[in-house]
């Protein structure tokens, strides 16, 4: 058994205490160790409530602090690519939270920045580490459902707050960079492809100035096609399927999974229809330890390539320019 590895965290944010927290508390591989906030008092109360042991005042002193084995990074999308590369500098491994940045430029940038200097850098898409998310895949290249032909996509929520980063363009607010990269990673991964070009349309709030709704086709060529929407002031759901040319498979609840049920896949072929329940499990206990097992043995790279998440963003390029243009886009390839 490896020894437990300190993680830092940029941010006292409400993602990783409604959702990361309470999961790492049972790791045994990752220590929750120091919080940092540009507020010394607020660190201090979140360190308090979520059992760190050292809070700071700046994420730099995090940074600086040589007890700190790895970082995780929660902070608004438009910082991203400045504290990876502030990560990485200190010689910190960073989980970034998806998108890692707020293109494909400034994802590209800081997948290079980490080769270059030999730190581990990973976009953390939680969901890919799931069982229901593996078995899905298995299943997928088996075979067993024929040529995946199309997926489909739904994931939305209702968030209508001003003062909430994800309705503040600036920090990178938006439908597309926050669920939209989900839609469309679920769907490169099913395919097993990267889309050729895309279509776009989306609609903007006019206080807001973010995307809260959209629908894309994404063109994988040979007559393969994924489609999707997206909206962050609608009824909350969440749905993937993949159509086969011998069968089907659909996801339940693809994205924000619960830790404490099983996940279920739902397949029909021409034997017979079946629900596979995998083991019930946290995606976020999985994710942090996976990275801490990665940095601990000293891995060329993430259990999660950094190529994936330049890929990704690469196709989110696209559907805004589909988007402004109104006309098929090409997706961009990145050598990396």
């Amino acid at each position: 058994m490896m020894n437990k590895l300190r993680v830092g965290v940029l941010g006292t944010s409400e993602h990783y205490g409604l959702r990361v927290a309470i999961p790492l508390q049972s790791s045994l591989l990752v220590e929750t160790y120091g919080i940092a906030s540009r507020n010394r008092e607020k660190a201090e109360k979140y360190a308090e409530k979520w059992g760190f042991k050292r809070a700071y005042g700046s994420y730099e002193a995090l940074l600086a602090d040589p007890e700190i084995d790895f970082v995780y990074c929660p902070l608004p999308n438009n910082l991203h690519l400045e504290y990876i590369k502030k990560a990485v500098d200190a010689g910190k491994p960073v989980m970034c939270e998806k998108p890692l940045g707020m293109n494909a430029t400034e994802a590209l940038e800081a997948a290079e920045y980490g080769r270059k200097k030999g730190v581990l850098v990973m976009e953390a898409f939680m969901y890919r580490f799931h069982p229901q998310w593996i078995r899905a895949a298995e299943i997928a290249k088996s075979g067993e459902l024929g040529k995946i032909v199309s997926t489909q996509g739904i994931f939305s929520y209702d968030n209508r707050d001003a003062k909430n980063i994800r309705n503040i363009p600036e920090t990178g607010g938006g439908g597309i960079l926050d669920i939209g990269c989900y839609t469309v990673s679920s769907a490169r991964l099913l395919m097993g492809a990267e889309p050729e070009r895309v279509i776009c349309t989306l609609n903007r709030d006019r206080a807001f100035k973010t995307d809260i709704f959209a629908s894309a086709i994404l063109d994988f060529g040979d007559g393969r096609a994924s489609v999707f929407t997206i909206g962050t002031q609608c009824y909350p759901w969440q749905r993937v399927r993949a159509l086969g040319t011998g069968g089907t498979l659909a996801v339940e609840v693809p994205f924000n999974m619960y830790g404490d049920v099983p996940g279920r896949i739902h397949v029909s072929t021409g034997v017979g229809d079946r629900i596979i329940e995998t083991e019930i499990t946290d995606q976020y206990l999985l994710e942090f330890e996976a990275f801490a097992e990665a940095v601990s043995e000293k891995r060329p790279e993430a259990p999660t390539p950094v190529s994936d998440a330049v890929s990704n963003m690469a196709v989110l390029d696209a559907l805004f320019a589909s988007a402004e243009s109104g006309k098929w886009e090409p997706v961009r390839r990145y050598a990396l």
